[in-house]
């Protein structure tokens, strides 16, 4: 008998929601850290040095698959804006309220802002 192909991403989404509180903060967490990953590679050849390049060592070539592995090695972290600060902010834009921690190499972690992320 033929062995059932697996149709499960790498690595299992069941690891990837034990990282974070629910699905939706884990599809906004990988989208924003997919595109700093995207400028990362594209700003390159620039020099610029602004954006966090990424945090593990992947055979993955789509920024989106980077982005999921640094979320399940526990390099990338979302951080919860304080809702009664930012009220307006999140009338416009829904995803205002989820910032982006990237985790240093060798474990400190870098705050919001600091290192291109939002």
């Amino acid at each position: 008998m033929a062995e059932p192909r697996s149709t499960m991403i790498e690595p299992p989404i069941e690891d990837l929601l034990g990282k974070v509180d629910s699905k939706f903060t884990l599809v906004t967490l990988a989208s924003k850290r997919a595109r700093q990953i995207n400028s990362y590679f594209n700003q390159l050849g620039e020099g610029l040095g602004a954006i966090v390049p990424p945090q593990v060592a992947s055979i993955a070539r789509k920024p989106l698959s980077i982005a999921l592995e640094e979320i399940a090695a526990g390099k990338v972290q979302a951080h919860f804006a304080n809702p009664e600060e930012d009220a307006a902010a999140e009338e416009s834009d829904p995803d205002a309220g989820i910032a982006l921690g990237v985790v240093a190499g060798d474990g400190d972690e870098a705050a919001p802002g600091e290192d291109g992320t939002e």
